[in-house]
């Protein structure tokens, strides 16, 4: 690859990433309405998995590996990004509002989901398939208890009625489409989404090569962006239609999979030992980053500009921190 290809492969990664991120939306969106569930549950799952797909794919291969620290470094660092970096990002170019029902139940268990590693990572500093069983179930359990609330719940909600309507008019304008088309729309926007990040990513390690950085400030830098590119895109992209739900669930959706299905995953297909940097400092920054975004949401029900800059400063700052003191950790 020369620097023409590689800028190329960048500016066209991305490009493609924005319009996948907009079929995805306006696919999730449908399939809600269909449904009868708010665009927050959407979010909360197929949104969130697929989004997160590069975290997976990347855990999964290390397990493999047997490189346990690897598997759950790409966990903490995709979860500290979503919250501070795609989280700030959105929040400066666009306040996002947060609904009530994602202070009292979703933010909550995103922390507590995370603190429930402690007693396997900073206790036993080991995870093995049983407690990774334990951690699918529990993924499974709360992903089929969100899908039953809120369905019971209903449409008729204000606040979901509010929150779809806009959408749900459009729809109505362009004819009633199918439930199937939706879903094809899903699809072709999660395909979008995984081509496009790794074309934006082939030509981002290259021109950092280029550049003379290490493989070390690549991963922490170029790559780690590069990973949370679709929840980015995405986000961005829902929160501009006016879907904060969709934005917001889409991150900390993304944040109970990783914790719980990736790190299921990765440690029922070869548990490992967890080294005492990841049991402590690192697990930490990560509860301190999640607690934060918390705090700051609870505020007013919305996560301002000034509250965007908290947030992406922190993620600088943790850059800043592994750059700094963890070089040859």
């Amino acid at each position: 690859m020369n620097l023409f290809l590689a800028l190329l492969s960048l500016a066209g990664g991305i490009a493609v990433l924005i319009k996948g991120a907009d079929v995805l939306v306006e696919g999730a969106v449908g399939i809600a309405d269909k449904f009868g569930v708010s665009p927050l549950v959407v979010g909360l799952t197929i949104v969130a998995m697929g989004t997160s797909a590069p975290e997976v794919a990347t855990s999964i291969a290390a397990a493999l590996e047997g490189k346990g620290d690897a598997a759950l470094g790409n966990v903490y660092g995709s979860n500290i990004a979503n919250l501070a970096l795609v989280g700030g990002v959105c929040s400066i170019i666009r306040p996002i509002s947060v609904r009530l029902i994602m202070l009292r139940r979703e933010l909550p268990v995103m922390i507590l989901v995370a603190l429930l590693l402690w007693p396997f990572l900073g206790l036993n500093s080991y995870l093995g398939r049983i407690e990774s069983i334990a951690l699918l179930i529990l993924f499974a359990s709360l992903i089929t208890l969100t899908i039953r609330a809120e369905r019971k719940a209903g449409k008729n909600r204000p606040d979901t009625v509010a929150a779809m309507a806009s959408e749900v008019e459009e729809i109505k304008s362009h004819g009633v489409k199918s439930l199937r088309f939706y879903v094809i729309m899903v699809v072709i926007g999660l395909v979008a989404l995984a081509v496009g990040a790794r074309l934006s990513l082939l030509g981002a390690v290259f021109l950092g090569e280029k550049a003379g950085l290490s493989d070390f400030v690549i991963g922490c830098t170029i790559l780690a962006i590069g990973t949370s590119l679709p929840e980015l895109i995405t986000s961005l992209v829902a929160a501009f239609k006016g879907h904060d739900d969709l934005s917001i669930g889409n991150l900390v959706g993304s944040n109970i999979f990783n914790t719980l299905l990736v790190v299921g995953c990765a440690g029922v297909i070869s548990p490992f030992e967890v080294s005492e940097r990841l049991a402590g400092t690192d697990y930490w920054i990560m509860i301190a980053v999640s607690i934060v975004f918390l705090l700051f949401a609870g505020v007013g029900r919305k996560i301002s500009r000034k509250d965007g800059i908290v947030l992406a400063s922190i993620y600088v700052g943790y850059m800043v921190y592994l750059l700094v003191f963890t070089r040859d950790v």
